[in-house]
């Protein structure tokens, strides 16, 4: 068999394409406001990708970098001036943040309306009760669009999740659920992984544990997305083993290439919905 690699790069830019369609049908032009606490060289590209991403489809932003020793105090009263800013549509408050500060200290300062990251609580009980109105988080909801793209049918499917996460793992398996898949969730505790594994018709891997998920755990014809980045001496590569896992797969997603552009893109589709929402 040989496997589909589905190619990320390609669906982050459709997904790019409609956002810039549809922001400039708009009758104002959405902000997002991007909040770097630290000199963290990866977290600083990140952002630095994020708000090219922005200017690409004609959404502006908003740049505020804070010093890595930030009083807790200085930083919550940013995100609050922020929540009232009229102008801002969306805050993005990158992570991860200095030691010292708490991110879910901060997380729940954001106005849920403005949460594009849907991080919040409130974020992830809307969610949890289906409402339209929930603000998804943006790697799930990435990963979503990936197995739309590889033609995988989620109703009555048997799914299986491997991360607990409140950015990926959580979210994503409510996402399956609510497409009626038939959802198992595995973490560290998980005993026979492997065998749990292999039940699978979509395997996701989301748990930043280097080529974690060998071939011998993917069933024939499975899905796969590998949502996990690690840096390793060989290079940048997944929590699944690519080539062991592409000669088993049906189709599967790439590190890089994969995941990782379609969490850029839906935080565009993210801040598009929260200006339509707050106009």
């Amino acid at each position: 068999m040989s496997a589909e690699i589905i190619d990320g790069r390609a669906v982050a830019a459709r997904v790019k394409e409609e956002v810039a369609r549809q922001v400039a049908e708009l009758p104002v032009r959405p902000r997002l406001a991007t909040v770097l606490v630290g000199d963290d060289p990866a977290s600083a590209i990140y952002v630095r990708m994020k708000r090219e991403d922005c200017a690409e489809v004609g959404i502006e932003s908003f740049h505020h970098e804070v010093d890595a020793d930030v009083a807790p105090g200085a930083l919550a009263r940013l995100l609050g001036h922020l929540n009232e800013d009229e102008r801002v549509h969306g805050i993005l408050l990158q992570l991860p943040l200095p030691a010292h500060l708490d991110q879910d200290d901060f997380i729940v300062l954001i106005d849920p309306v403005k949460d594009v990251d849907g991080l919040t609580a409130a974020n992830a009980g809307l969610l949890m009760q289906d409402r339209e109105e929930a603000m998804v988080a943006c790697t799930p909801a990435g990963v979503i669009e990936l197995l739309k793209e590889a033609g995988a049918e989620l109703e009555g499917t048997r799914a299986v999740v491997i991360g607990r996460s409140i950015l990926v793992g959580k979210p994503l398996a409510q996402l399956l659920l609510a497409a009626n898949a038939t959802v198992t969730h595995c973490h560290s505790r998980t005993r026979d992984l492997p065998a749990v594994c292999r039940e699978a018709d979509v395997l996701i891997a989301a748990v930043g544990s280097p080529g974690l998920v060998t071939g011998d755990m993917v069933r024939e014809g499975a899905v796969v997305i590998d949502v996990g980045t690690n840096r390793t001496d060989a290079g940048l590569v997944g929590d699944v083993d690519f080539e062991s896992a592409k000669a088993r797969a049906r189709a599967i997603t790439p590190v890089p290439g994969g995941v990782g552009p379609m969490t850029r893109a839906m935080l565009l589709v993210n801040t598009l919905r929260a200006a339509r929402l707050q106009s």
